[in-house]
C-alpha cells in the first residue's frame, strides 16, 4: 500500500490547535480503539475508523495540520481524505470553543 499526504489549514494558536486535535484523538481513541503516541507537536496514530485501517503521522504547524497516512486505496481515497478533512475541520473551526468542539465529535 502506498501513502496518502493531507493538509488542513487553521487559524488558531498551535497551542489550541493541539488542544482540539487531543479532544479528536481521545474521541477516536474511545470510538474505535485508535491509538495514539504524542511527540512535541506531533503524532501518530494507529488504529481503525469505519472499518479502514489507520496508520497516520502529522505534525500541527502554525498554519495547518500536515500528515502522511497509509493509503487506503483507490475506491477509498476520497472518502477517507474527506473525513479527516471533515473531523480536523470541525475541531480547528475558530467560531467554536474548544466546550463546543467536544460536543460535536459525532
Amino acid at each position: 500500500m502506498g501513502t496518502m499526504k493531507f493538509e488542513v489549514s487553521h487559524t488558531l494558536p498551535k497551542d489550541e490547535a493541539k488542544k482540539r486535535v487531543e479532544q479528536l484523538l481521545q474521541y477516536w481513541g474511545t470510538k474505535y480503539g485508535v491509538k495514539s503516541d504524542w511527540s512535541g507537536d506531533g503524532a501518530k496514530l494507529n488504529g481503525k475508523v469505519m472499518g479502514i485501517n489507520l496508520d497516520a503521522s502529522f505534525v500541527i504547524t502554525d498554519k495547518a495540520i500536515q500528515g502522511e497516512g497509509t493509503d487506503p486505496g483507490m475506491l477509498l481515497r476520497g472518502q477517507a481524505k474527506s473525513y479527516l478533512q471533515k473531523k480536523f475541520g470541525a475541531v480547528l473551526d475558530p467560531s467554536k470553543s474548544l466546550a463546543d468542539v467536544k460536543g460535536t465529535m459525532d
